[in-house]
């Protein structure tokens, strides 16, 4: 899978979600979930683009490519995981556990990840449904 920067990760799983919510994603809408403005997504789509993992007609709605969308499921998957885990077993807070999780799922590794769900699921915590409870279906 291409790797691309922490901050186009971010890109890939907001429009996962905004397209998971309502099926079609505009520029505007990504600048608003992320507040960030409409020259930086522009920017970010150009760059994802370039990769193959969105695709845009000219100032049409953003679509993920298959590579796309299992990517920003994987980004958005690391995120539950690791804010749930936070939360649930060590106690933080839902604001600390947030950020934190969204610095953490950056640099986590796929194997790391794959590792540290399966433990948690040998300490009895079913993560799918748990993280469902929590964050709603992944």
């Amino acid at each position: 899978m291409t790797k691309v920067s922490p901050a186009n990760e971010d890109y890939l799983e907001a429009i996962y979600e905004l397209d998971k919510a309502g099926g079609a994603v505009r520029s505007v809408d990504l600048a608003a979930k992320l507040d960030v403005s409409k020259a930086s997504v522009n920017n970010a789509i150009k760059q994802l683009k370039a990769v193959g993992l969105v695709e845009q007609p000219y100032y049409g709605e953003i679509t993920l490519t298959e590579e796309g969308m299992a990517y920003g499921a994987s980004v958005l998957e690391r995120h539950h995981v690791l804010e749930h885990f936070l939360t649930e077993v060590l106690g933080v807070e839902v604001a600390v556990a947030e950020d934190e999780a969204c610095r953490m799922e950056h640099t986590i590794s796929e194997d790391t990840m794959r590792r540290w769900i399966a433990y948690l699921k040998a300490q009895g915590l079913d993560t799918d449904a748990d993280i469902a409870t929590v964050h709603g279906a992944i």
